[in-house]
């Protein structure tokens, strides 16, 4: 088997479901699988899971054993050659994983012992590029560069978001997300897969560095885009920053030798940083739309969406005249137009001050989030 897709779900039934509709999709023609790992949900995802993607491989754990314990219960149970690790809360277009293993087996012709991990380009729901995308080594400087913002000052602190590589220009970068991490399943073994002494936030940094370490180049691949609807499966609360905090300084303890002064410096730090992002999110006031669009032939989905939004909608087969307007919400039916299209609509006008959700294939709800610091949104209708 060629490829094997590992998803770590909780709590999150019906991201989960978008995720799979795309993924399934994304396979088609490929020698794949798609295993999700589900840490005791207590919403309906499992029940749903095994109605709607019988196909999938669902494996139900009795506890939430954390991200890392999770994934690596996974790849166990994968039989692919690589390895996918993949958020419940992504999107990713028809040809994203034939796109990504090609260029692959291209670099690994030229360089056949360099391989590491593999990532792409991710952006929030509203089509804005994620710049955790790409990022360098978290040093305690570079640390400290991202903490106080100086990364945006000027490209020498850039290192935090590998800014030496634009976000439309593939390359070399030491640590990716995990939300989409690929790789080959014997090299995930051989480090050790993630470290289950770490719960989350540093787990994916630590296993790109550990591939660093054995002198293998991870990498960034823009050329194909991942719907990635940040925070939908964490808020952003005080047990959020506790393990925030716990998680950076597991990576520090792990592979950097600090001085006491720095360590209670670099802790104040996090904390202070931790309580900007919590209440970052809290601060935008998003305004209802001007305008609903709905991308669509389906009258009565139209009809539907009305009495649930209790706003007038315009039903539309065209998607170009659509994206000359501002400040809109675009509702993309999944029936209708297939997720690269979407994927492309939202990058092409993500600076127009429109919001986006996606109908998943014969379902009655949609999905979709208004910033990358905001939980992500599920709403329900009938037909």
């Amino acid at each position: 088997m060629q490829l094997s897709i590992i998803i770590l779900n909780y709590n999150v039934a019906q991201f989960l479901e978008l995720c799979l509709c795309s993924v399934q999709r994304a396979i088609v023609n490929l020698d794949a699988e798609i295993i999700v790992v589900d840490n005791n949900s207590s919403d309906n995802s499992c029940e749903r899971v095994k109605a709607n993607f019988p196909r999938v491989h669902l494996v139900e754990n009795d506890s939430n054993f954390g991200f890392p314990k999770g994934n690596n219960i996974g790849v166990a149970a994968a039989k692919g050659e690589y390895i996918c690790i993949l958020n419940p809360d992504t999107v990713v277009a028809e040809d994203t994983f034939e796109k990504i293993l090609t260029n692959i087996l291209q670099r690994q012709a030229e360089n056949p012992a360099s391989l590491g991990i593999t990532g792409c380009k991710l952006i929030d729901g509203t089509g804005k590029f994620l710049p955790e995308s790409k990022r360098g080594t978290p040093t305690p400087f570079v640390a400290l560069t991202k903490i106080f913002g100086l990364y945006k000052i000027h490209l020498f602190f850039g290192k935090y978001y590998a800014q030496h590589l634009s976000e439309n220009q593939s390359g070399e970068i030491d640590i990716l997300v995990g939300a989409f991490m690929l790789m080959k399943r014997n090299l995930y073994l051989e480090i050790g897969g993630f470290d289950e002494d770490c719960f989350m936030y540093s787990d994916d940094i630590d296993l790109s560095y550990m591939v660093l370490r054995k002198e293998l180049i991870n990498y960034y691949y823009h050329e194909t885009s991942v719907i990635h609807y940040k925070g939908e499966s964490t808020i952003k609360d005080k047990t959020f920053m506790a393990r925030f905090q716990q998680a950076m300084n597991f990576f520090y303890k792990k592979h950097f030798k600090v001085s006491r002064l720095f360590s209670i410096f670099m802790s104040v730090g996090i904390v202070f940083f931790s309580i900007f992002k919590k209440f970052q999110g809290k601060s935008l006031a998003v305004s209802k739309p001007e305008h609903y669009y709905l991308l669509s032939d389906d009258s009565v989905l139209k009809e539907n969406l009305k009495k649930q939004l209790k706003s007038d909608i315009a039903i539309t087969e065209q998607a170009e005249g659509l994206f000359t307007i501002t400040k809109s919400e675009i509702i993309f039916d999944n029936n209708y137009i297939d997720f690269k299209s979407i994927i492309a609509k939202m990058e092409h006008c993500k600076n127009k001050g429109h919001t986006y959700k996606i109908i998943p294939k014969n379902t009655n709800f949609m999905v979709g989030s208004n910033s990358s610091d905001t939980r992500g949104e599920v709403i329900f209708f009938e037909f």
